[in-house]
C-alpha cells in the first residue's frame, strides 16, 4: 500500500497515541521520518500495559512499526524497551527475524525513560529542541497500543477497546482489556475495592504524570492506561493536593536555591536549559522576572522528578512550573528555538532508578504484579467524544440509533485536528450530548 493510503485507513480507524498524549496518529505519520521508535518503555511506574501488550501481541506490534514506517517514509525501526521485561523482550526478539530493518533497543529501569525527548536521545543521540516536534530530527515515536492499533486498523478494525491497570489499594490488581467507555468504577469492582470507599481517591494515569479524582465514574478513554486507587490521607495525595498558597509559603520558608530540582531534571540534562530552582525563586519573590528565560519553564515536560524525587525539603517545584506554563501562555509566550544544546556528559549518571523513585514517593507497596484477566461483559457505555488532542468529534448518529461494535458514530469536524469514534459494544444510542455519545446492549 501506498503511505498515504496507510495513513487513511489508520484515520478511519480512529488511532491516537495511546500512551497518553492521544495526538492523532495519521496526522503525526504524516511527515518524512528517518526512524520509527516504538515505545515500549512503560514510562509510568506501576502500571503492567505495554510490557503485557508486548509479550501478547508482539507480531503484530512489529507489524504495525513497519507499517508506520511505511506511512512515514522511515528506513528504520527501532523497538526500545527496557531490559528487565523479561518475557516482552523475548517475544520481540523472536519475531525481529521477519523485519530486517528494525532492531531491539534496551534500556536501564530508569525514569523517565518514556519520555519522548528522553527516549529520542537514548536511541538516536539526537535532540528535539524545545519549539520543534520529533520529525524535524528525523524521528517519530509511537506507543506500542498504537503500533498494535495500526495493524488492527489496516485489517479494517477500528479502536474500539482499550487496555488498562488497575492497582494500588485494591484485593486484586489486575489488567484488562475493555470498551472505551466503560465506568471506571466497573473496573475497581473486579479488583475488589475497600468497603470505606469514600476514604479513597483515584489516580488516573501513572503517578508521576498521572490526575487525581474523587469521582469514581468517568468513561475509560483511548488514552487511559491505568488506575490506582489510593487512601486519600497517603503522603503522596497529601502532597498533591496541598494548596498553591500554602506550597508558595513553603517555598519562601525552606527553598535554598540548592538546584537539585535542576541538577536532577532530564529535560535541563539534555541541553534544554529547564531550571525549576529559579521558577522557586520567582513564585517564592512573586517576580516573575528571576524565571530569566522563558524556556527555562515552558521546555519542561512535568515529568515530576524534581517533586518527587529531587527536592530534599518536600517541595513541588513540579506544581509550580505548571502554574507558571499556565501564566506564561495567557501572556501569549511560546517556546523558542535554543541558540546551542549540549547535553550534559553526566546524564547517565543523573537517571533515576524507578524503585528508588516509587520508593521516595511510598509507593512501593503496589509495585506489584497485575496480570491480565478476562474483563466481564459490559452492557452501557458513555463514549466521550474528544478522546485526543484537537476538536471533538461530531455524531453522525441519532438517539434511537442501533449500532453494532466498530461502527464509526462521531467523525473528525471538516478541516480541523481530531480522530473518529466508533461504537465500542454493539446496541442502542440512548443518550447524546455535546460531550458523549452513550450506547447501552
Amino acid at each position: 500500500m501506498s503511505s498515504e493510503s496507510i495513513r487513511n485507513l489508520i484515520k478511519d480507524a480512529g488511532v491516537v497515541g495511546a500512551g497518553g498524549a492521544g495526538f492523532p496518529t495519521h496526522v503525526k505519520l504524516n511527515c518524512k521520518a528517518e526512524v520509527v521508535i516504538a515505545n515500549g518503555a512503560e514510562c509510568e511506574p506501576i502500571l503492567r500495559v505495554d510490557q503485557q501488550l508486548m509479550e501478547r501481541e508482539a507480531k503484530n506490534i512489529l507489524r504495525g512499526l513497519s507499517l508506520a514506517m511505511e506511512a512515514s517514509g522511515a528506513k528504520k525501526g527501532v523497538v526500545a524497551t527496557k531490559s528487565h521485561y523479561f518475557g516482552a523482550v523475548a517475544a520481540i526478539k523472536e519475531n525481529l527475524r521477519d523485519y530486517p530493518n528494525i532492531s531491539l533497543h534496551l534500556m536501564r529501569s530508569y525514569y523517565p525513560a518514556g519520555d519522548e525527548k528522553s527516549l529520542i536521545y537514548e536511541v538516536t543521540k539526537r535532540v528535539v529542541p524545545t519549539s520543534k516536534l520529533p520529525a524535524d530530527v528525523g524521528v517519530v515515536v509511537s506507543n506500542v497500543n498504537s503500533l498494535l492499533n495500526i495493524a488492527q486498523a489496516v485489517d479494517g478494525r477500528a479502536v474500539t477497546k482499550k487496555i488498562v491497570t488497575v492497582s494500588g489499594e485494591v484485593n486484586s490488581p489486575a489488567t484488562y482489556e475493555v470498551p472505551i467507555g466503560t465506568d471506571a468504577y466497573l473496573l475497581l469492582t473486579w479488583t475488589g475495592i475497600p468497603l470505606d470507599i469514600e476514604n479513597y481517591i483515584l489516580l488516573v494515569g501513572g503517578p508521576c504524570m498521572g490526575r487525581l479524582t474523587e469521582n469514581l465514574h468517568f468513561p475509560i478513554t483511548k488514552t487511559t492506561g491505568g488506575l490506582i486507587l489510593l487512601p486519600k490521607t497517603h503522603q503522596y495525595v497529601l502532597k498533591r493536593q496541598m494548596p498553591l498558597e500554602k506550597q508558595i509559603v513553603l517555598a519562601r520558608a525552606c527553598c535554598c536555591q540548592c538546584s537539585q530540582c535542576t541538577q536532577m531534571c532530564p529535560r535541563n540534562a539534555l541541553g534544554l536549559n529547564v531550571q525549576p530552582h529559579k521558577a522557586m525563586r520567582a513564585i517564592a519573590q512573586a517576580n516573575g522576572k528571576l524565571v530569566g528565560d522563558p524556556n527555562a519553564v515552558l521546555a519542561c515536560c512535568s515529568c515530576g522528578i524534581c517533586t518527587n524525587y529531587a527536592c530534599n525539603f518536600g517541595l513541588n517545584p513540579a506544581n509550580i512550573m505548571a502554574q507558571l506554563k499556565i501564566e506564561f501562555a495567557k501572556q501569549g509566550l511560546r517556546p523558542q528555538p535554543e541558540q546551542s544544546i549540549v547535553p550534559d556528559p553526566a546524564q547517565e549518571m543523573k537517571k533515576v532508578p524507578v524503585s528508588r523513585m516509587i520508593a521516595r514517593m511510598g509507593l512501593k507497596k503496589y509495585d506489584v504484579p497485575a496480570p491480565q484477566k478476562d474483563a466481564p461483559a459490559v452492557s452501557r457505555v458513555i463514549i466521550p467524544l474528544r478522546q485526543h488532542i484537537g476538536a471533538p468529534s461530531e455524531p453522525i448518529v441519532q438517539e434511537g440509533s442501533v449500532v453494532a461494535a466498530g461502527d464509526l458514530i462521531a467523525m473528525i469536524p471538516e478541516k480541523a485536528l481530531g480522530a473518529n469514534i466508533h461504537a465500542s459494544i454493539s446496541g442502542r444510542v440512548v443518550k447524546i450530548t455535546s460531550d458523549s455519545i452513550e450506547l447501552e446492549a
